[in-house]
């Protein structure tokens, strides 16, 4: 089985990496070994790769994550979180390659919390409207599986944030609300049972729902430094929206898979 794996120099795509050490790996910035550069927004470089390649499965972890930043340049955001992913599902097609493409929890709004994978999306920032887009190109491809995440770690993202800061003796500030982060880790042995099940659709894959108060709490406990933690209504640096309750239900993910991708994997973090 070829794989290809785009974006892996990423959070997730370094731990697939160790999942998938014969595949085809794609980075952009941060160059990896016998990696293959490309620029996802270089729609034209993106489509001949996966001719050329001919994969049998096509894994995309590539997206603008920056959530505030998404707000400010709005096309760099469209054309990573959306436009990419059209010229991927566009070649994936052809070769018949299986395709999942890693999405988020803040294509919802967070006024409810707890998603299932049939819940109607209302993202409230641009981020959420981007990857929304996103998962309408790969939901036009049968053969694809949408994997909607929440907060994933390893060597950035909040519990890295809370370690670091905690560790340095300062304050933690936790956003007021819920959600379900997972370790790259986690995520990544996931999606390497679910390609082998080559499902389709829609499927939650995260953790399970806590406040980022409480995860920032039990870092804190887990590592020995002193519990100065906050909770606060909004971060004044930040110019989008977050939902207040973005936490997805994973039952189905649980019945599905044997993995525990659901538990609360600290461990996962990169901190050195």
């Amino acid at each position: 089985m070829k794989t290809l794996i785009i974006g892996a120099s990423g959070q997730l795509g370094i731990e697939l990496s160790k999942l998938f050490p014969d595949a085809i790996k794609t980075y952009s910035s941060h160059e990896i070994p016998g990696g293959i550069k490309l620029d996802v927004t270089n729609f034209s470089a993106v489509e001949d790769l996966i001719l050329k390649v001919k994969p049998d499965v096509v894994i995309n972890t590539v997206a603008f994550t920056d959530v505030d930043g998404c707000e400010k340049y709005k096309d760099k955001a469209y054309n990573i979180n959306a436009e990419a992913v059209k010229h991927i599902v566009r070649p994936s097609r052809v070769v018949e390659a299986y395709l999942i493409h890693v999405s988020t929890d803040y294509v919802f709004d967070g006024e409810k919390g707890n998603y299932n994978e049939n819940d109607i999306p209302n993202p409230i920032n641009y981020y959420g409207l981007t990857k929304l887009m996103g998962e309408a190109y790969a939901m036009s491809y049968d053969d694809a599986l949408i994997i909607r995440t929440s907060g994933v770690f390893r060597h950035k993202a909040f519990p890295v944030y809370v370690y670091k800061t905690l560790k340095s003796g300062k304050e933690v500030l936790a956003f007021k609300g819920y959600y379900s982060p997972i370790s790259a880790r986690k995520l990544a042995n996931a999606i390497k049972e679910l390609v082998e099940l080559r499902k389709t659709g829609i499927l939650n894959v995260a953790g399970e729902r806590i406040s980022r108060y409480d995860l920032a709490l039990k870092i804190a406990e887990k590592f020995g430094f002193e519990k100065r933690v906050r909770e606060v209504d909004q971060i004044s640096t930040w110019v989008a929206k977050r939902p207040y309750d973005s936490s997805l239900d994973i039952s189905r993910a649980k019945k599905l898979l044997s993995t525990d991708f659901y538990t609360l994997d600290l461990d996962g973090m990169v901190v050195d």
